[in-house]
């Protein structure tokens, strides 16, 4: 597991895929999001740019369709209910593309918890600890990685209402 400090270059490699994104969804996409540790200023992270893909609920069919003509692979919504999961084209870097509706439960809180972490920074750094050690500790599981952070974002979520 390799947890990096912040690369300021990753804020131009969302903004690339985004627009690759947003040139094949055309008139679909509602708006990009950059979400995830790697769209927090400062906030160490795994160098994995997270992409929210925002279509109106009814377009999500023919969304899904014009990724795959771009080498996208839909991986289902992966148990969470209203986010589509895409695996990235073969030959270019991994990152992780979410397909979502506006008002989907998990777009909400992915942005919820990216903007607190942008707004205080003691808490994004205590989330950067809490990664850097759950990293050494399980450097090999990445399933435990992602549980190990799970009470740290629900108790942060918790607290905004979410």
């Amino acid at each position: 597991m390799l947890v990096c400090e912040y690369d300021p270059a990753w804020p131009d490699r969302f903004a690339s895929l985004a627009a690759r994104v947003q040139a094949a969804l055309r008139d679909l996409v509602l708006r990009v999001e950059h979400v995830g540790s790697t769209a927090v200023a400062g906030l160490a992270a795994k160098p994995v740019i997270d992409l929210d893909v925002v279509v109106a609920r009814a377009d999500v069919a023919e969304a899904i369709r014009r990724l795959a003509d771009i080498g996208y692979v839909h991986e289902g919504d992966g148990g969470i209910a209203g986010r589509e999961s895409f695996r990235w084209p073969p030959g270019e870097a991994r990152h992780h593309l979410y397909l979502l509706s506006a008002s989907a439960d998990e777009l909400l809180r992915h942005l919820a918890f990216r903007d607190v972490l942008r707004a205080d920074v003691g808490l994004r750094d205590r989330y950067a600890a809490l990664k850097r050690s759950l990293a050494t500790q399980f450097p090999n599981d990445r399933a435990a990685y992602t549980e190990g952070k799970s009470a740290f974002i629900t108790e942060t979520l918790k607290t905004l209402g979410r």
